[in-house]
């Protein structure tokens, strides 16, 4: 698993080969290529998991939850004050 961001399809966007939708990313709208998984197809509604803006996993809310609680999980140490550049 990579490390990548939950976000829901908002809308195809025109043009761009289809390859491009509009994904709300923690109530951001974001451009986010769809090109990595041509066999599937996008919907407004959809969940999907993004890393370095391509959708690389279509997935649903559970799976959005449980990623998005992974992302917390990681940067609660930093939140914690320890410090980013010491070992551990």
């Amino acid at each position: 698993m990579c490390l990548g961001i939950p976000g829901q399809v908002v809308r195809m966007l025109e043009g761009y080969g289809g390859q491009l939708v509009l994904v709300d990313v923690a109530g951001d709208h974001r451009k986010v290529n769809v090109g990595m998984l041509p066999e599937e197809t996008f919907a407004p509604g959809d969940w999907v998991i993004i890393h370095m803006g391509f959708v690389v996993e279509k997935t649903d809310r559970v799976g959005a939850d449980k990623a998005l609680a992974s992302l917390e999980l990681m940067g609660s140490g930093l939140a914690e004050g320890r410090d980013p550049d010491s070992a551990p």
